[in-house]
């Protein structure tokens, strides 16, 4: 028996197994939706759910961040000492308890105080409120929701 023989099963089972991998993950990566008035679990793969991923804006890392403490810079100081770039995104965060309504109002008047702030320096803010706590946050990063950002040349 030559050596040319016993490894050509071994690249058979790889091959076979690398179809197996790119398929399994083409299968995961389509999202699916119930079939309304299908009985059982019919489930379909949707246009409109692809179209729907791809328009959702990309979160990314957020290049400096800002924590409206008592203790902290205005937040026009803060954003002065950023390096401008029209193709970042001011995203503002504020927290509120999910059980009282009154902190609901006042993390969206907190957030929308910094949105104001952020205005008057230039700068235009996605505001995010969010059940949660902690300081009201605002970060600078690429995001991909911009819709003034231009591609990088």
């Amino acid at each position: 028996m030559s050596g040319r023989a016993s490894v050509s099963w071994q690249t058979s089972l790889a091959d076979l197994s690398l179809i197996l991998f790119m398929v399994t993950a083409a299968a995961v990566s389509t999202p699916r939706k119930a079939v309304p008035g299908a009985s059982g679990k019919a489930w379909q793969s949707t246009a409109a759910a692809r179209q729907e991923r791809a328009e959702a804006p990309a979160i990314a890392e957020p290049l400096s961040v800002y924590i409206a403490a008592a203790d902290a810079p205005p937040l026009r100081d803060w954003l002065a000492q950023q390096a401008p770039d029209p193709r970042q995104q001011l995203t503002i965060t504020a927290h509120y308890d999910a059980g009282r309504h009154q902190g609901l109002g006042a993390a969206v008047e907190e957030a929308l105080r910094l949105a104001r702030e952020a205005s008057a320096a230039g700068m235009r803010a996605r505001v995010v409120v969010e059940p949660g706590s902690g300081a009201v946050r605002a970060a600078l990063a690429f995001d991909a929701a911009n819709p003034d950002a231009g591609l990088a040349r």
